[in-house]
Protein backbone atom coordinates (compact mmCIF):
# COMPACT_ATOMS: atom_id res chain seq x y z
CA UNK A 1 0.00 0.00 0.00
CA UNK A 2 1.19 3.65 -0.46
CA UNK A 3 1.32 6.18 2.18
CA UNK A 4 -0.89 9.22 2.57
CA UNK A 5 -0.81 12.26 5.65
CA UNK A 6 -3.82 13.13 7.09
CA UNK A 7 -4.53 17.01 8.08
CA UNK A 8 -6.07 16.01 10.92
CA UNK A 9 -2.67 14.63 12.01
CA UNK A 10 -1.52 18.10 12.57
CA UNK A 11 -4.50 19.91 12.93
CA UNK A 12 -3.63 23.62 14.22
CA UNK A 13 -0.97 23.94 10.69
CA UNK A 14 -2.11 25.67 7.46
CA UNK A 15 -2.45 23.79 4.81
CA UNK A 16 0.84 25.05 3.21
CA UNK A 17 2.60 23.55 5.99
CA UNK A 18 0.55 19.79 5.11
CA UNK A 19 1.69 19.94 1.86
CA UNK A 20 5.33 20.49 2.77
CA UNK A 21 5.42 18.02 5.86
CA UNK A 22 3.71 15.43 3.68
CA UNK A 23 6.39 15.48 0.87
CA UNK A 24 9.15 15.81 3.48
CA UNK A 25 7.92 13.30 5.29
CA UNK A 26 7.79 10.85 1.84
CA UNK A 27 4.28 9.89 2.13
CA UNK A 28 2.97 9.84 -1.35
CA UNK A 29 -0.23 11.35 -0.75
CA UNK A 30 -1.90 14.16 1.04
CA UNK A 31 -5.78 14.02 2.68
CA UNK A 32 -6.54 17.85 2.89
CA UNK A 33 -8.36 19.44 6.11
CA UNK A 34 -11.29 21.18 4.27
CA UNK A 35 -11.14 23.64 7.29
CA UNK A 36 -7.49 24.23 6.54
CA UNK A 37 -8.29 25.31 2.57
CA UNK A 38 -11.35 26.99 3.88
CA UNK A 39 -8.31 29.24 5.43
CA UNK A 40 -5.80 28.93 2.19
CA UNK A 41 -8.27 30.18 -0.03
CA UNK A 42 -9.24 33.48 1.21
CA UNK A 43 -5.89 34.80 0.07
CA UNK A 44 -4.94 32.61 -2.35
CA UNK A 45 -6.98 30.79 -5.62
CA UNK A 46 -7.82 27.20 -5.82
CA UNK A 47 -4.90 27.31 -9.05
CA UNK A 48 -2.33 28.46 -6.66
CA UNK A 49 -3.26 25.37 -3.96
CA UNK A 50 -2.97 23.49 -7.35
CA UNK A 51 0.56 24.67 -8.24
CA UNK A 52 1.60 24.54 -3.95
CA UNK A 53 0.51 20.84 -4.24
CA UNK A 54 2.58 20.39 -7.73
CA UNK A 55 5.75 21.76 -6.89
CA UNK A 56 5.85 19.62 -3.68
CA UNK A 57 5.88 16.48 -5.87
CA UNK A 58 2.90 15.13 -3.71
CA UNK A 59 -0.61 13.98 -5.31
CA UNK A 60 -3.81 14.53 -3.16
CA UNK A 61 -6.39 11.89 -1.79
CA UNK A 62 -9.24 13.11 0.18
CA UNK A 63 -10.83 16.29 1.17
CA UNK A 64 -12.01 15.72 4.71
CA UNK A 65 -15.22 16.58 4.91
CA UNK A 66 -18.66 16.87 5.08
CA UNK A 67 -20.32 15.37 8.20
CA UNK A 68 -23.53 14.70 9.36
CA UNK A 69 -24.77 14.24 5.99
CA UNK A 70 -27.58 11.90 6.95
CA UNK A 71 -29.22 13.99 10.54
CA UNK A 72 -29.55 17.67 9.02
CA UNK A 73 -33.24 19.00 8.44
CA UNK A 74 -33.90 20.45 5.20
CA UNK A 75 -32.47 24.04 5.08
CA UNK A 76 -29.35 21.93 6.72
CA UNK A 77 -29.56 19.09 3.69
CA UNK A 78 -29.69 22.36 0.82
CA UNK A 79 -26.19 23.49 2.85
CA UNK A 80 -24.73 19.77 2.31
CA UNK A 81 -25.46 19.68 -1.47
CA UNK A 82 -23.72 23.50 -1.73
CA UNK A 83 -20.65 22.53 0.07
CA UNK A 84 -20.61 19.27 -2.20
CA UNK A 85 -20.61 21.24 -4.83
CA UNK A 86 -17.88 23.67 -3.79
CA UNK A 87 -15.55 21.03 -2.36
CA UNK A 88 -15.96 18.89 -5.42
CA UNK A 89 -15.01 21.95 -7.65
CA UNK A 90 -11.81 21.99 -5.60
CA UNK A 91 -11.29 18.35 -6.38
CA UNK A 92 -11.81 18.87 -9.64
CA UNK A 93 -8.86 21.46 -10.24
CA UNK A 94 -6.38 19.21 -7.48
CA UNK A 95 -7.09 16.05 -9.26
CA UNK A 96 -8.41 15.16 -6.16
CA UNK A 97 -10.70 11.93 -6.52
CA UNK A 98 -12.05 11.99 -3.38
CA UNK A 99 -14.47 13.95 -0.75
CA UNK A 100 -15.31 11.95 2.64
CA UNK A 101 -18.36 11.94 3.60
CA UNK A 102 -19.61 11.24 7.22
CA UNK A 103 -22.81 10.51 8.75
CA UNK A 104 -24.52 12.23 12.14
CA UNK A 105 -25.73 11.24 15.45
CA UNK A 106 -28.60 8.80 16.04
CA UNK A 107 -31.57 10.59 15.95
CA UNK A 108 -34.72 9.77 19.09
CA UNK A 109 -35.83 6.90 18.38
CA UNK A 110 -34.57 5.89 15.02
CA UNK A 111 -34.69 2.33 13.91
CA UNK A 112 -31.63 1.17 11.65
CA UNK A 113 -33.76 0.72 8.27
CA UNK A 114 -34.93 4.41 8.78
CA UNK A 115 -31.15 5.53 9.17
CA UNK A 116 -30.09 3.26 6.46
CA UNK A 117 -32.64 4.65 4.27
CA UNK A 118 -31.74 8.32 4.56
CA UNK A 119 -28.09 8.01 4.40
CA UNK A 120 -28.68 6.31 1.50
CA UNK A 121 -30.84 9.35 0.08
CA UNK A 122 -28.05 11.68 1.03
CA UNK A 123 -25.67 10.26 -0.77
CA UNK A 124 -27.21 9.79 -3.97
CA UNK A 125 -28.37 13.76 -3.43
CA UNK A 126 -24.58 14.31 -3.12
CA UNK A 127 -23.62 11.81 -5.81
CA UNK A 128 -25.45 13.68 -8.46
CA UNK A 129 -23.55 17.13 -7.98
CA UNK A 130 -19.98 15.24 -7.25
CA UNK A 131 -20.06 12.43 -9.98
CA UNK A 132 -20.50 14.83 -13.01
CA UNK A 133 -17.57 16.70 -11.79
CA UNK A 134 -15.33 13.84 -11.85
CA UNK A 135 -15.24 12.91 -8.04
CA UNK A 136 -16.57 9.90 -5.63
CA UNK A 137 -17.44 9.74 -2.34
CA UNK A 138 -16.31 8.14 0.59
CA UNK A 139 -18.52 6.83 3.33
CA UNK A 140 -16.49 6.70 6.69
CA UNK A 141 -18.65 5.41 9.43
CA UNK A 142 -17.70 6.44 12.99
CA UNK A 143 -17.58 3.80 15.79
CA UNK A 144 -18.61 6.39 18.30
CA UNK A 145 -21.51 4.57 20.39
CA UNK A 146 -23.65 8.12 19.79
CA UNK A 147 -23.21 7.67 15.85
CA UNK A 148 -25.85 6.82 13.71
CA UNK A 149 -23.52 4.19 11.48
CA UNK A 150 -20.58 2.64 13.71
CA UNK A 151 -19.77 -0.38 11.86
CA UNK A 152 -17.97 -2.20 8.41
CA UNK A 153 -20.97 -3.81 8.35
CA UNK A 154 -23.30 -1.22 8.68
CA UNK A 155 -21.68 1.14 6.15
CA UNK A 156 -20.62 -1.54 3.70
CA UNK A 157 -24.41 -2.28 3.76
CA UNK A 158 -25.50 1.01 2.81
CA UNK A 159 -22.49 1.47 -0.25
CA UNK A 160 -23.57 -2.40 -1.78
CA UNK A 161 -26.86 -0.90 -1.58
CA UNK A 162 -26.31 2.37 -3.47
CA UNK A 163 -24.26 0.19 -5.59
CA UNK A 164 -22.43 3.33 -7.68
CA UNK A 165 -18.66 3.19 -8.58
CA UNK A 166 -18.93 7.04 -7.21
CA UNK A 167 -19.70 5.81 -4.05
CA UNK A 168 -16.83 4.13 -2.00
CA UNK A 169 -16.11 3.31 1.85
CA UNK A 170 -13.15 5.00 4.09
CA UNK A 171 -12.09 2.59 7.02
CA UNK A 172 -10.35 3.76 10.31
CA UNK A 173 -8.67 1.58 12.52
CA UNK A 174 -9.47 3.28 15.47
CA UNK A 175 -13.22 3.43 14.16
CA UNK A 176 -13.01 -0.28 13.84
CA UNK A 177 -12.29 -0.77 16.84
CA UNK A 178 -13.91 1.48 19.27
CA UNK A 179 -17.41 0.12 17.01
CA UNK A 180 -16.45 -3.66 17.46
CA UNK A 181 -16.30 -4.17 13.65
CA UNK A 182 -15.57 -8.06 12.94
CA UNK A 183 -12.46 -9.31 10.96
CA UNK A 184 -15.00 -10.83 9.00
CA UNK A 185 -16.66 -7.56 7.64
CA UNK A 186 -13.12 -6.04 7.04
CA UNK A 187 -12.61 -8.85 4.47
CA UNK A 188 -16.48 -8.87 3.01
CA UNK A 189 -15.91 -5.33 1.57
CA UNK A 190 -15.17 -4.76 -2.28
CA UNK A 191 -11.94 -3.57 -2.89
CA UNK A 192 -12.92 -1.22 -5.45
CA UNK A 193 -14.98 0.40 -3.03
CA UNK A 194 -12.40 1.57 -0.97
CA UNK A 195 -11.14 4.54 -0.89
CA UNK A 196 -8.59 4.42 2.39
CA UNK A 197 -7.56 2.77 4.90
CA UNK A 198 -7.10 5.49 7.92
CA UNK A 199 -4.34 3.90 10.01
CA UNK A 200 -3.64 4.84 13.98
CA UNK A 201 -4.25 3.36 17.21
CA UNK A 202 -5.85 4.41 20.41
CA UNK A 203 -4.67 4.38 23.97
CA UNK A 204 -6.05 1.01 26.50
CA UNK A 205 -9.30 1.93 27.52
CA UNK A 206 -12.95 1.00 27.34
CA UNK A 207 -14.19 0.92 23.59
CA UNK A 208 -17.63 2.49 24.52
CA UNK A 209 -15.19 6.02 25.95
CA UNK A 210 -12.63 5.72 23.42
CA UNK A 211 -12.69 9.31 21.46
CA UNK A 212 -10.65 11.11 18.79
CA UNK A 213 -7.99 12.42 21.35
CA UNK A 214 -7.34 9.22 22.48
CA UNK A 215 -6.06 8.17 19.20
CA UNK A 216 -1.96 7.41 19.00
CA UNK A 217 0.81 6.62 16.21
CA UNK A 218 0.57 3.24 14.92
CA UNK A 219 1.36 0.71 17.15
CA UNK A 220 1.64 2.72 20.02
CA UNK A 221 -1.93 1.39 21.57
CA UNK A 222 -3.55 -1.73 21.92
CA UNK A 223 -5.66 -2.11 18.12
CA UNK A 224 -4.70 -4.82 16.38
CA UNK A 225 -3.33 -3.41 13.49
CA UNK A 226 -1.76 -6.32 11.83
CA UNK A 227 -4.53 -8.26 11.59
CA UNK A 228 -7.15 -5.44 10.57
CA UNK A 229 -4.32 -4.83 7.60
CA UNK A 230 -3.91 -8.45 6.90
CA UNK A 231 -8.04 -8.33 6.17
CA UNK A 232 -7.64 -5.24 4.02
CA UNK A 233 -5.32 -6.80 2.09
CA UNK A 234 -7.16 -10.20 1.98
CA UNK A 235 -9.98 -7.97 -0.37
CA UNK A 236 -7.42 -7.22 -2.71
CA UNK A 237 -6.91 -3.91 -1.73
CA UNK A 238 -3.51 -2.33 -2.59
CA UNK A 239 -4.08 1.57 -2.17
CA UNK A 240 -3.84 4.03 0.25
CA UNK A 241 -3.25 4.06 3.77
CA UNK A 242 -3.22 7.45 5.66
CA UNK A 243 -2.12 8.33 8.95
CA UNK A 244 -5.11 10.25 10.74
CA UNK A 245 -4.38 11.10 14.43
CA UNK A 246 -6.74 13.60 16.05
CA UNK A 247 -4.07 13.99 19.23
CA UNK A 248 -4.19 17.55 20.72
CA UNK A 249 -0.58 16.36 22.00
CA UNK A 250 1.03 15.80 18.66
CA UNK A 251 -0.67 19.24 17.23
CA UNK A 252 1.81 20.73 19.97
CA UNK A 253 4.74 19.45 18.58
CA UNK A 254 6.68 20.64 15.39
CA UNK A 255 4.49 19.88 12.28
CA UNK A 256 7.86 17.71 10.21
CA UNK A 257 8.44 15.69 13.29
CA UNK A 258 4.72 14.03 13.69
CA UNK A 259 4.97 13.71 10.20
CA UNK A 260 8.30 11.97 10.10
CA UNK A 261 7.39 9.94 13.06
CA UNK A 262 3.93 9.04 11.85
CA UNK A 263 5.89 8.39 8.28
CA UNK A 264 7.82 5.56 9.97
CA UNK A 265 5.21 3.94 12.32
CA UNK A 266 2.50 3.75 9.85
CA UNK A 267 5.09 1.87 7.64
CA UNK A 268 6.25 -0.55 10.23
CA UNK A 269 2.77 -1.44 10.94
CA UNK A 270 1.94 -2.10 7.39
CA UNK A 271 4.59 -4.50 6.86
CA UNK A 272 3.58 -8.00 6.28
Amino acid sequence: MKLGFNGATTMTSSFETDVRIASQAGFDVLEITAAKLDAYLKKHSIQDARKLVDTAKIKTHTINSITRINTRNAAERRDALARTREISEWCRVLDCPWIIVVPGATPPGAAWNEIRDETIAALRAMNDIAAPLGVKLAFEFLGFPWCSVQTVAQAHEIVTAIDLPTIGMAIDTCHIFAGGSTIASIKSIDAKKLAVLHINDVEKMPREHIEDANRLFPGDGVIPLKEIVAAVRATGFNGIASVEIFRPAYWKRAPLSVAKEAFRKSKQALKK
